[in-house]
């Protein structure tokens, strides 16, 4: 093989996440709903008889299909049946930053308005129904906490083949965990993971925010 050869290999090829293929990809929505006194943040609550996470404050998403025309589509699809609206009730507005889990996933999300009165909740996923006033939560600086991560090689582990053998100095990670409290509700986890860096960027914009 010359480099002419690797160049003709490479040379349309486009970077993507190294072992992307190998992640299970979800798409949410960051649902927005204009009330009397400003804009308001859209949350459920998982139903209680959901096999994850049931009970948590969350955001409308899932896995996305192969028949999903894109992220953003999985996004909206997964709004419209667990909040049982149409499709053109909900007007996406922008994407945020996708974002890559400790736990093999990668989570793709977007910020859209969601102008609806009624809804007819899927039950089998949704509990209830909250909002947040938009200007509470800018005003609102979350708990921190963190979970540390270490790595634990599995039993039969080749210590021999890599330096220090069983004294190998692994990284560990802590993991940033935020919580935002409104009444009686608690929000966290990669729900206040996407919620914080929502409300970042608008605070990232002063010039707009004074006008």
């Amino acid at each position: 093989m010359n480099v002419n050869e690797l160049k003709t290999i490479f040379e349309n090829r486009t970077p993507d996440i190294l072992g992307s293929e190998k992640l299970v990809k979800f798409s949410l929505l960051l649902p927005l709903v204009q009330k009397q006194d400003g804009l308001h943040v859209l949350f459920e609550v998982r139903s209680l008889t959901m096999r994850r996470q049931p009970g948590e404050v969350c955001f409308p998403g899932g896995k996305i299909d192969p028949d999903d025309n894109g992220p953003d589509h999985a996004a909206v699809r997964e709004t419209q049946e667990e909040l049982g609206i149409q499709e053109n009730d909900i007007h996406l507005l922008f994407p945020l930053d996708f974002m890559l889990s400790p736990f093999g996933t990668i989570i793709y999300s977007y910020v859209g308005l969601i102008d609806v009165k009624e809804m007819n909740l899927n039950e089998a996923e949704v509990d209830n129904i909250f909002t947040v006033p938009l200007d509470f939560l800018l005003n609102t600086e979350p708990s921190l906490h963190y979970v540390r991560l270490r790595p634990e090689p599995e039993e039969n582990f080749p210590y021999h083949l890599i330096a220090r053998g069983k004294d190998y100095n692994w990284q560990t990670k802590s993991m940033e965990e935020y919580f935002y409290f409104y009444e009686d509700k608690i929000i966290w986890g990669l729900t206040a993971r996407i919620l914080k860096h929502f409300l970042d960027i608008i605070r990232d914009r002063p010039d707009v925010l004074d006008k």
